[in-house]
């Protein structure tokens, strides 16, 4: 069964949509700087949203507001309303920041006085991102909320792909949203895993990441549904794999085993080889053992003529919206033609077998893959295709 791309969406530092993202890339323009959003001490470069959100409501987690915004666009792309009244409708998003009721103000408040306001609670029990998104767009189907740390936005399309091939849904929004935060600014800086300057991606003097923030939300649809509503799309996801290490509560397992496992179960259930790929938009955080992971493991699947890149560079770790937002640009680059420079990149790393394209690269193929790794030992792979002139008419 083939399972459509119809609309994307995004907002990072990057950008606040699509064509502001592919200018950002084609510009090598990072938008990194110092924490606005709270008060804080630590002295580490964050890729923060700096634009206003529009549409943001009172007393509105600003996780969700930046899952909104991306849906709005998504939305836009596909040609739909904002009513799936009568359409069976599933929306699965990930997120990291948002599961956590992390209103330091409030726990301050609280432990000082024994009582607070409970505004944020409200608040945090209606920033449910599936439900929230559910209920703004009257959808009837399932609605799930993937908080498994970093690959939560990865993890979200998968369960989607496997709603829309069960005929859970003809339809599915999914992605992942998450808002900078001091809880974990403070909680990777006592990692010890982010860096004083712009992060460098899989470099030999990479140092750490950085922290960002935003959303990425695709429009999934069944072949017979798309065709149904005439629309249209040379793009589709084809696959989409996950493991789990099972090593260790934050680093990866050296010898990559869990990637590896993910990465061949996405290209199986895409029904295609290594060689098919065009281009891996790699998980690339810029810390030591997951750059040196991942490499080691790219080139072992894929070879050392493979291209790859990471567009954290550009963005920075956005946690739980990383799989969604990366998605959206895999997606995105496999339409346009061309993948950007991996920003940040200058020295290849001697443990790290290939190094990452450097300038702005046309590709030519069907097939790309988007990787995420995650705490936990999580791993996850999605495979996107593009249709050579195979796009069923309505």
């Amino acid at each position: 069964m083939k399972i459509f791309i119809t609309g994307i969406g995004g907002i990072s530092a990057a950008g606040r949509n699509i064509t502001e993202h592919l200018e950002s890339f084609q510009l090598m323009r990072r938008n990194a700087g110092t924490v606005s959003l709270f008060d804080t001490f630590l002295p580490y470069p964050v890729f923060e949203v700096k634009s206003p959100l529009i549409n943001k409501q009172k007393n509105e987690m600003r996780t969700l507001s930046l899952a909104m915004s991306a849906l709005k666009e998504a939305l836009h792309d596909a040609g739909l309303q904002k009513d799936f009244s009568g359409i069976k409708t599933g929306v699965c998003l990930g997120t990291s920041v948002a599961s956590q009721l992390n209103d330091i103000d409030f726990y301050r408040t609280y432990r000082n006085t024994g009582a607070a306001d409970m505004a944020a609670v409200d608040r945090f029990l209606k920033g449910n991102l599936a439900e929230a998104v559910a209920r703004s767009i009257k959808a009837s189907g399932p609605s799930i909320t993937v908080v498994n740390a970093c690959s939560s936005g990865a993890d979200a399309i998968g369960v989607a792909l496997s709603w829309l091939r069960n005929g859970v849904c003809d339809i599915a929004i999914a992605g992942g949203a998450d808002e900078l935060n001091r809880v974990p600014l403070c909680g990777f800086g006592a990692l010890g895993i982010l860096s004083k300057f712009l992060c460098s991606p899989f470099d030999r003097d990479r140092s750490g990441l950085n922290l960002g923030e935003g959303a990425g939300i695709l429009i999934l649809e069944t072949e017979e549904f798309s065709r149904l509503r005439g629309k249209k799309s040379v793009l589709r996801l084809a696959g989409y794999g996950a493991a789990a290490d099972a090593y260790h509560l934050t680093a990866p397992r050296p010898d990559g085993s869990g990637l590896e496992s993910a990465l061949r179960k996405s290209l199986a259930d895409a029904n295609i080889t290594p060689q098919d790929v065009c281009f891996v938009n790699a998980h690339g955080t810029a810390t030591h053992d997951n750059d040196k992971v991942e490499g080691i493991m790219l080139e072992k699947i894929f070879g050392q003529q493979i291209k790859f890149l990471s567009t954290k560079g550009y963005t920075g770790h956005t946690l739980g919206a990383a799989g969604g937002l990366e998605a959206a640009f895999t997606a995105t680059a496999l339409r346009e033609g061309w993948i950007p420079a991996s920003a940040g990149f200058v020295q290849q790393d001697e443990n790290i077998p290939v190094r990452p394209i450097t300038e702005q690269t046309q590709i030519n193929g069907s097939f790309a893959v988007s990787t995420s790794l995650a705490f936990g030992g999580n791993n996850a792979s999605i495979v996107i295709s593009k249709d050579q002139g195979n796009q069923p008419e309505p």
